[in-house]
């Protein structure tokens, strides 16, 4: 059943892409920090595992995430957080959380790009960034450290009311109750001007053209029905992931059944290709195709041969078939991206 738009929630939405027109980072020695609120870090973390070629995390403990942590990924994510910069107008995050936040923390924080940047543009605030793969780099601002922690294992060991700021990007796959992921943003957010934000993509590609419609055999129509099914199956006896983020407005839903107030969301068009005419969102497309080619492997190849019993070579052909697509000057083809945030209420009383 599709969940509807809570009605406090203030939609935006971009145009047709069709008619549409880096930041520095000052480093300094940081390194894994320990703090109370984490587990300490043990030799078997970092015990990767190598399937079908592409390095995994370790299979310790009760993490589950199909999405390799290698070189190869690493860079895909490093475009990707380009591509959003771009997107974004080169804002770092859209939510109104004033001009100087003492502590922030960043969810799932990836190879740390966009904390690094969070923490240089707010040299006063200390910055957290937490995942389940320790691949941030040695050297970074002075204000920000990095811990091993996996965010959809409630509760959450930070002090409640210790946050001002808590972002999260990219989670669509790693998270099976979105709900239970914002009620401990919630609760580890300060009362009355503690905000919440989210970015999570669809995984249906669409254009405005007719050159990319659902059902009409293409590599890129298929690819975001195959995540789906993927997805379902995996792991196996589910439930899985839910890949209709976008779609079922679920980062919204969650955010006012945690309740937070003054809820935005925000849905921008992503191309996937330099087909726009504007500069701009050209150089967004350019962008957002590398990130796509880099990283799709590691996107589909456990996924696909893991829940769907796919061979390797079957993914690699497919991909191939993806790529072509993504290069055909005749398809307009996008992604939707979906921002969402929201403000903890101060306690009453």
């Amino acid at each position: 059943m599709r969940l509807m738009v809570p009605v406090a929630v203030k939609k935006l939405n971009e145009p047709d892409l069709r008619l549409l027109g880096r930041s520095g980072c000052r480093r300094g020695l940081g390194d894994w920090r320990r703090s109370s609120s984490t587990a300490s870090l043990s030799t078997s973390i970092q015990e990767y595992r190598m399937i079908h070629g592409r390095r995994y995390h370790s299979a310790r403990g009760n993490t589950d995430y199909w999405g390799p942590n290698d070189e190869i990924q690493a860079h895909s994510m490093d475009l990707t957080h380009h591509t959003l910069m771009l997107l974004f107008n080169h804002k770092i995050f859209l939510a109104p959380i004033g001009d100087d936040p003492k502590k922030a923390l960043d969810i799932g924080c990836g190879t740390g790009t966009w904390a690094t940047d969070f923490a240089d543009a707010y040299p006063s605030c200390e910055v957290v960034g937490t995942d389940i793969s320790p691949t941030q780099p040695p050297w970074t601002p002075v204000n920000l450290r990095f811990e091993m922690d996996d965010c959809t294992a409630a509760p959450w060991t930070f002090a409640p009311a210790s946050f001002d700021y808590v972002h999260a990007r990219y989670l669509c796959g790693a998270v099976r109750d979105w709900d239970a992921l914002y009620a401990e943003a919630f609760r580890a957010l300060r009362p009355g001007a503690g905000w919440a934000e989210a970015v999570e993509p669809s995984v249906h590609v669409r254009s405005d053209d007719g050159s990319v419609r659902e059902g009409d055999g293409s590599a890129l129509a298929a690819w975001g029905p195959l995540f789906e099914q993927a997805a379902a199956r995996y792991p196996a006896g589910g439930p899985g992931p839910c890949m209709r983020v976008v779609e079922e407005d679920v980062l919204a839903t969650a955010f006012v059944r945690a309740g937070f107030v003054d809820v935005v969301q925000r849905t921008f068009k992503c191309p996937l290709a330099p087909f726009p005419r504007t500069p701009h969102m050209k150089e967004v497309g350019m962008f957002a195709r590398s990130a796509m080619e880099e990283g799709m492997e590691g996107f589909a190849l456990y996924l696909f041969t893991d829940a769907l019993g796919w061979t390797p070579e079957q993914v690699t052909v497919y991909l191939s078939r993806v790529r072509k697509e993504l290069r055909d000057r005749r398809k307009s083809p996008y992604l939707l991206v979906q921002v969402v945030y929201g403000r903890k209420p101060a306690a009453p009383g």
